[in-house]
């Protein structure tokens, strides 16, 4: 299984997120970097030098919340004064237009569910990229507009990964961004479910990833990753996989 860490953008600054209130998000402070406190370059750098790390998931905060992605500074997270690997990037992408706006720097992006209007934009972005679809959850509800919700036919979280999975999806990530920051692991029961009605799709789950146990129970569980960030700022999870 893989251990892919997390970095939150909000206005240039590497943020900590806890509870989904965007708001009230504070520059991070981690052991991985003492004394940058809010620097994204130098906590991406941190993130790449961690056993068992290959990707990094990227959100920017901006770009979801409808203004445009912070060009700059992901160019530079790509770049060796940053991680200097590949990004899993959620910048909002909703339809084809979106993408665009990225400029052609990504090839694999994650469309997520609370900012997607309908499946056919994702079917439209996932005919020029590899899409990773992020269904988004706040304390286990789906942050499903209720158009799209009409479009599912549901708002079954089961029925939402099934038709994001029909317009293109390669993978899916389980993310719940109530539990982000809080310590409260993630929902086992809805992941085992999406994995047996999923057995083929590559799965990852974040949000309330505590330490050690939590992990290992994803990866008995058919976890293929799962993010991570609070616990790599306390130091309670520091590595995963083999030395």
């Amino acid at each position: 299984m893989e251990l892919i860490p997390v970095l939150d953008l909000s206005r240039g600054v590497a943020v900590h997120a806890i509870g989904g209130d965007r708001s009230r998000y504070d520059p991070v402070r981690s052991v991985l970097a003492p004394g940058t406190e809010g620097d994204a370059l130098a906590l991406a750098r941190a993130y790449s030098a961690l056993r068992g790390v290959a990707r990094c998931y990227v959100a920017d905060l901006d770009a979801i919340a409808g203004q445009p992605p912070q060009h700059d500074l992901l160019g530079r997270l790509l770049g060796r004064e940053g991680f200097g690997g590949p990004l899993l990037l959620d910048a909002g992408v909703a339809s084809l237009a979106g993408f665009e706006r990225l400029g052609g720097a990504f090839a694999h992006v994650v469309v997520g569910l609370e900012t997607l209007h309908s499946f056919a934009g994702l079917a439209a972005v996932a005919a020029q990229a590899d899409v990773t679809f992020s269904l988004d959850l706040r304390n286990d509800a789906p942050l499903a507009r209720p158009a799209l919700q009409a479009e599912a036919g549901s708002a079954e979280p089961m029925v939402l990964a099934r038709a994001a999975v029909e317009a293109g999806a390669r993978s899916l990530i389980l993310l719940d961004v109530g539990r982000v920051g809080r310590g409260a692991g993630v929902n086992l029961e809805l992941f085992a479910s999406l994995r047996r009605a999923l057995p083929q799709v590559p799965l990852m789950a974040g949000g309330g990833v505590r330490g050690p146990g939590d992990i290992a129970a994803l990866a008995e569980s058919g976890c293929d990753g799962v993010l991570i960030a609070t616990a790599l700022h306390r130091g309670t999870v520091t590595a995963w996989g083999p030395a």
